[in-house]
């Protein structure tokens, strides 16, 4: 498996897209289309040597050359908000839950439901439907979902070491149990070890019972569960405000740590940490982290919701010259076992060497760029030899046995809200890190922040959004 990055693209709003000016990218080699697409990840030395080599594939395979632009995990965000301000012109972008549906509705994203239904009956078919429906908004498709582990299901990662130092039960989950372990091991550690590392963009499933509607707006979800479909402010339900709270009284423990609302990445070897997974994936982290062994103890899920579908997904600009292209050239990645084991890996021979007559990959260096949860179809891609033959297999059966929100296929409209979306966002995200690291006191800044957001619209939000489900699902 490719190296993991975890990813916080927060998007400004910007005016409509479709007055935009198509820019002056779209070049092409000897008449042959070139796809820009923009991807997150690191600038490497040599990388559009090595994208030649796969272009030469890929205009082999179906007359396309790419060109992967990348922006830097640090500043993708206002990269990524300067390219839908300017009109910037790319054919193809790595979108998620947080960008897809404000993109969409600026009219930067295009329709591509015929495309994929006539031109692309592979990719239609190697896609689940249930993935389909939890991109489509009012019934048509704007990207193209990645089949990976599209439901979420959480897991804790202990270091054994200190399963075995601390007699951790791995048969027991929730916050309390948790706080009793992680004052156990701060005792025995010493004041400058936190059990718990945290960043900014650390996910601890504080919010993850709730379908949070593809809005980026923490305050605002519907209970996975819940068969009236009633739109709730969730740091009002009891759960959200219980975790917030084990979170701050950790971080003044010193459990966490006390640059953890302030800081983009955090060390390899973390003892403890939350993650969307699977059970093999702890041997992957225990490599990429200097760890001899990660015990995986799942605690939440298998569940699909359109927040879990919308990971990942890879969009066609409406302003692309080569819409038909750039969907053919994604049914490829999706499709074709090569081109994804060089998006994955790198080039054979550089960067890895198949093994074991092919059925296992065996990287060479750590470097490459692209990380793998952006592009396409899993469960193509040949696994590395360092972990089971079943990998993916795990990943599939987790997808099988999710069970689905009641709130599947459901996009909000946000073109009368916008205003109100915008200023809510902004109020959101001025709280959101010190509130999920617990460096503040959520008993003090819960009411402060309702106040704000109902100043600004977010009753009218409640509302409009619930409306919108009600009419949605009398249908």
């Amino acid at each position: 498996m490719s190296k993991k990055k975890f990813l916080v693209l927060v998007l400004c709003a910007a005016p409509v897209f479709m007055t935009l000016m198509s820019g002056c990218g779209g070049a092409s080699q000897s008449g042959v289309p070139t796809l820009v697409w923009w991807q997150i990840g690191p600038s490497v030395t040599g990388f559009n040597e090595d994208l030649k080599i796969i272009s030469d594939y890929t205009q082999e395979k179906i007359g396309v050359r790419i060109d992967v632009k990348l922006a830097g995990w640090a500043d993708a965000n206002q990269r990524f908000s300067t390219m839908v301000n300017a009109g910037e012109y790319f054919d193809i972008m790595f979108v998620d839950k947080s960008t897809y549906n404000r993109f969409a509705s600026l009219g930067a994203l295009a329709d591509i439901t015929d495309i994929v239904s006539d031109e692309s009956p592979e990719l239609k078919a190697v896609v689940p439907e249930v993935l389909w429906e939890g991109i489509k908004i009012k019934g048509r498709i704007y990207s193209v979902p990645t089949y990976k582990d599209s439901s979420k299901t959480g897991y804790y990662f202990w270091d054994d070491r200190y399963v075995q130092k601390y007699g951790i039960d791995l048969n027991k989950t929730g916050w309390a149990y948790l706080d009793g372990v992680f004052r156990k091991i701060k005792a025995g550690e010493g004041d400058h070890f936190y059990p718990m590392i945290l960043g900014r963009p650390s996910n601890n499933f504080i919010f993850d019972s709730y379908d949070m509607l593809s809005l980026d707006l923490g305050p605002i979800g519907v209970r996975l569960d819940d068969e009236n479909r009633r739109v709730v402010n969730t740091l009002e339900q009891t759960d959200i405000q219980e975790a917030l709270r084990y979170h701050h009284s950790w971080y003044k423990s010193g459990i966490i740590n006390p640059d953890a609302n302030m800081v983009d990445e955090w060390p390899k070897n973390r003892p403890f940490f939350i993650a969307q997974a699977w059970p093999s994936v702890a041997i992957s982290y225990a490599l990429l982290g200097g760890i001899e062994k990660y015990d995986a103890v799942k605690f939440f899920g298998p569940s699909y919701s359109n927040e879990s579908i919308q990971g990942s997904m890879n969009a066609v600009s409406v302003n692309s010259k080569y819409k038909k292209e750039a969907v053919k050239f994604l049914e490829l990645v999706n499709t074709d076992k090569k081109l994804r084991d060089m998006i994955g890996y790198g080039i054979e021979g550089k960067y890895f060497q198949y093994v074991n007559d092919g059925a296992a990959v065996h990287q060479l260096r750590d470097d490459w760029p692209l990380t793998n949860y952006q592009e396409g179809n899993y469960f193509i891609e040949t696994p590395l030899d360092a972990v089971p033959e079943n990998y993916w297999n795990e990943v599939l059966e987790l997808n099988e046995q999710a069970i689905q929100s009641t709130m599947l296929g459901f996009m909000p409209d946000i073109t009368p809200i916008q205003n109100e979306m915008m200023n809510c966002r902004t109020i959101w995200d001025k709280y959101k890190y010190d509130l999920q690291t617990g460096a503040v006191d959520p008993d003090v800044i819960l009411p402060k922040l309702t106040v704000e957001l109902k100043a600004n619209g977010f009753d009218k939000l409640m509302e409009e959004i619930q409306r919108q489900i009600d009419e949605y699902f009398k249908q």
